[in-house]
């Protein structure tokens, strides 16, 4: 039809919101997508450069992943009892459970704030989305919690665990309030248990409307896109109806299952950004005029004098991290910024004293610049 546009066809709600936006890191430290900083070693690599070798590329890949679902099962220690789902990243996994329970009229309720695309894919799929705010203290309260729950009747609770961006549990109160009083499925995001190492894994025989959620991105296999749902067989049986065919490729099956295999690797570099993790949160402590709050996840929420002009600062200076400020009431002045390699971590505390010079701020002698 001549002269049709975008806006004759595309639905209103659709038309209303932004892309997700990606920054672009050339040249930069990346401390911003929560990434693990550490590269495969080499020998596993060369490993798995031989192995690709042998990818027939004109064939789809294994539909079901069936040995790859038996890695995981083993390097996950995931049940027999429970069945496991996978995707394209734990996204497309949040697109299936969404879509698969948009009935109509149906609401998606999340904690606030919280990662942004529980919000887009519940509207992209015509779902009303319910936040609920947390406190100041980042905590969550089990009574506004419940009273949401109530009100609203969500057919999905999403609840980040930790939460992305506060990088903090919610308490096992509320956990379990939420899961006794939701009348429908309960989304327990796992993608940063690998750093809080506390999971529901070992809950879900005691909540028949538990589904945990993970992925191997923060573990060190971001570029690869695997994500996995594992939830009771009747959950997974339905949401396998939504998953579109061949939707883990077989490049992804066969590197997720030789690092797999070599298990150990990713828990030996978790434990070096836990570690990490708790020597940049006291180096940070060093900046009067800078709190670093606790974290049970690979990156840390930090309040700083003024984020716009810090972190423009920062990426003049090669670090880029996330400004979080103007999101939500609780992360005003708030930047998140990714646990990196020590290297990394020092550059970012140079940028950073530098940064609050430049202000005239309070910083530690043994960083002040020039």
């Amino acid at each position: 039809m001549k002269g049709l546009r975008p806006d004759q066809v595309i639905r209103d709600e659709i038309q209303q919101i932004s892309a997700y936006h990606v920054q672009s890191a050339a040249g930069l430290v990346k401390l911003d997508a929560m990434e693990n900083p550490y590269s495969l070693p080499e020998s596993l690599r060369a490993e798995i450069a031989r192995m690709l070798a042998s990818v027939e590329f004109n064939r789809y890949p294994d539909a079901g992943a069936i040995q790859l679902k038996k890695c995981l099962r083993r390097a996950m220690q995931i049940p027999e009892s429970f069945d496991v789902l996978l995707g394209n990243g734990s996204d497309e996994l949040l697109q299936i459970i969404i879509n698969a329970c948009a009935r109509p009229g149906a609401t998606v309720l999340a904690p606030s704030p919280g990662f942004v695309m529980y919000r887009m894919y519940s509207l992209i799929a015509g779902l009303r989305f319910v936040e609920v705010s947390v406190e100041a203290d980042f905590s969550l309260d089990p009574d506004k919690m419940i009273a949401a729950i109530r009100e609203h009747r969500p057919s999905v609770v999403l609840i980040a665990y930790p939460n992305n961006p506060t990088g903090n549990l919610f308490s096992g109160d509320a956990m379990t309030a939420i899961l006794e009083e939701a009348p429908g499925l309960v989304v327990v995001d796992e993608a940063y248990q690998p750093f809080a190492e506390s999971s529901f894994l070992d809950r879900l025989g005691n909540y028949p409307n538990l589904l945990v959620l993970r992925t191997l991105s923060k573990l060190g296999l971001a570029g690869i896109r695997l994500g996995y749902a594992v939830a009771r067989p009747e959950w997974v049986r339905e949401l396998d109806k939504v998953r579109s065919p061949y939707n883990v490729n077989s490049l992804t099956q066969l590197v997720a299952e030789r690092v797999l295999a070599n298990f150990d690797v990713l828990e030996h570099q978790a434990a070096a950004i836990r570690a990490d993790r708790a020597t940049l949160i006291a180096r940070l402590g060093e900046f009067p005029e800078v709190i670093a709050y606790p974290s049970a996840a690979n990156f840390l929420l930090v309040r700083v004098p003024d984020a716009a002009t810090i972190f423009a600062g920062l990426k003049r200076r090669g670090v880029l991290v996330k400004n979080l400020h103007g999101a939500h009431a609780v992360l005003e002045q708030c930047l998140r910024i990714t646990v990196g390699t020590p290297s990394e971590n020092e550059q970012l505390l140079f940028a950073l004293s530098a940064c609050l010079d430049d202000r005239g701020n309070g910083v530690p002698p043994q960083l002040r610049v020039g």
